[in-house]
């Protein structure tokens, strides 16, 4: 069992305030700025935000010249680029501000086995990339991407595979395996997501056997518990009991969750119980007690607490305080997505905190579908765009821009 890190070097830093538009906006340039107060404004637009994919994706696939408009906006704001090399620049821009990254593929909905191949090749790369380099230090894959979600679906409900389906299967366990053995090798975590809660079982499988086999001295493998929903702390607590006894670190990203309405909808149509929380206050008291509940046993479980929620980031800072745990211990990192809460995570960083941002990256047309998702996933967040506005117009102010 390990022993709870309390030699850990403190580093110096600043008083925590999240209002700090100065250090929140420090890496960006007031062409940056001006970029997001609009974005921002037009995201805050539903009306947009509806009919925005479907004219997009008509432009793009009829050939008009859109890229280039989409690229120079709503790319620029929240990906690093169509490759790795490309994310470059916004590696050493986050770094600037003592945050890291974390390369993600952003690649969706793909079906094939040749294209299943080359993600998974792709997500090693990222692996390849973070080696040695500390301005990138985790990883991220979804299963999905790597498999059939409609096997995957076979799989969580029981039901008998084809012999080519079991080869299938097979398949999809040799890349998650390569993927992890990677990390394992070049020492740098990956984190599992988590996706739709019909598939969730075999995904949760799946990380599980990997933590036995690469989590033994060191936490290399996550996987991610969406508290949104209401049995997620739960299973939390049992997979902390399970890896006790295994004598294995248990690495969890926990997030409140990205399928809600997909979810809430399945369960009405299918007439089943829905696995979401009935509201918000539920989700929110849940995840602040899977943060209790991971800083109370640090020395066996590495936390990510992926969250734009203010409380929940004040939360976590204060238990670190209050069980005297070091702002940068190796086992506790706060995360965001790039483009959104630059004053959580730049202010985090700047007291002393392990923060990340995760950088979506991939071609333009490929990545949209993430892309319109953020879009309506902010808007659906009650005060989210007018938080991030807020900020900005109080930056401008402060910049005379």
């Amino acid at each position: 069992m390990l022993a709870q890190r309390t030699d850990l070097p403190q580093p110096e830093r600043g008083t925590l305030s999240f209002e700090n538009t100065e250090i929140a906006f420090k890496h960006a340039s007031n062409n940056d700025l001006t970029r997001a107060y609009w974005l921002f404004t037009a995201i805050n637009n539903n009306l947009l935000v509806k009919i925005g994919p479907g004219i997009t994706n008509f432009a793009m696939n009829i050939g008009l010249p859109i890229k280039g408009i989409i690229k120079a906006t709503i790319f620029k704001q929240f990906c690093g680029g169509e490759t790795i090399a490309e994310c470059n620049a916004t590696i050493k821009n986050l770094q600037s501000g003592g945050v890291g990254t974390i390369l993600d593929y952003s690649v969706e909905g793909e079906e094939e086995e040749h294209v299943f191949d080359e993600t998974g090749d792709e997500i090693i790369r990222t692996i390849e990339r973070a080696t040695g380099d500390p301005a990138i230090p985790i990883t991220v894959f979804k299963v999905t991407g790597v498999g059939r979600f409609g096997l995957l679906e076979k799989l969580d409900a029981g039901t008998p595979l084809t012999s080519a389906e079991e080869e299938e299967w097979q398949k999809v366990q040799n890349r998650v395996l390569a993927i992890c053995q990677k990390a394992h090798q070049a020492g740098i975590p990956v984190m599992i997501d988590a996706e739709e809660s019909w598939i969730q079982k075999t995904l949760d499988k799946l990380a599980l056997n990997m933590m036995r086999r690469f989590n033994r001295n060191k936490a290399i493998v996550y996987n991610t518990y969406q508290i949104y929903r209401h049995d997620k702390l739960a299973s939390l607590k049992v997979d902390f009991d399970v890896a006790r006894t295994e004598e294995f670190l248990l690495g969890v990203k926990i997030v409140r969750g990205a399928y809600m309405e997909k979810e809430r909808r399945r369960a009405q149509e299918m007439g089943y119980p829905s696995p979401i929380q009935p509201d918000k206050a539920s989700s929110d008291r849940d995840y602040n007690e899977s943060i209790r509940f991971c800083i109370e046993h640090i020395d066996r479980i590495a936390l990510v607490a992926g969250t734009h929620n203010e409380s929940s980031c004040r939360l976590l800072a204060d238990l670190l305080n209050q069980h005297r745990i070091p702002h940068n211990h190796p086992h506790v990192y706060f995360s965001q997505l790039l483009g959104m809460s630059d004053n959580l995570s730049f202010n985090l960083a700047d007291a002393g905190y392990n923060v990340v941002k995760y950088v979506p990256y991939g071609p333009v047309k490929a990545v949209l579908p993430y892309l319109f998702r953020r879009a309506q996933e902010n808007t659906a967040i009650a005060g989210q765009m007018s938080r991030e506005l807020g900020l900005i117009i109080k930056e401008k102010r402060r910049r005379k821009i």
